[in-house]
């Protein structure tokens, strides 16, 4: 099993809207392709991780490299897994921008933006902060 965990920055910010259409479209693509991951959204910033067969996630990242829609795309970790992490989400969301009108907990790691130095130094936090949201939901 393969992981990878990437961030990136939308050219216009996504509406709700737009958010639900491209996990609708995620769903449908990753199924077909035994990939799971989590995509979190914020501010405009995106934090993805994808799982499955090394060669189909790379294939899937390669795609969402050149889509138009983002840039500034940071590879931030690749690793090989004893098993799945997310293993029953064909594509796991959340939007944080709407978690933080209600936080369940104040965490001011919520606040940092999901393109941040501190996720580039040290990736095992991104792989945290989506950890944390797949045990919530």
């Amino acid at each position: 099993m393969f992981s990878l965990t990437y961030v990136s920055s939308a050219m216009i910010p996504f509406s709700a809207r737009e958010l639900r259409q491209l996990l609708e479209i995620c769903n449908v693509n990753n199924r077909e392709r035994d990939v799971t991951g989590m995509l979190l959204y914020k501010d405009g910033n995106f934090m993805q991780v994808l799982e499955g067969e090394e060669r189909i996630v790379r294939s899937v990242h390669d795609k969402i490299t050149r889509d138009t829609r983002h840039r500034g795309l940071i590879t931030l970790l690749q690793e090989d897994l004893s098993g799945r992490q997310f293993p029953s989400w064909s594509m796991g969301f959340r939007d944080l921008g709407s978690d933080l009108d209600n936080p369940e907990g104040y965490s001011e790691f919520l606040n940092m933006p999901l393109t941040s130095q501190e996720f580039k130094s040290d990736p095992s936090k991104a792989q945290k902060l989506l950890l944390t949201f797949k045990k919530s939901t």
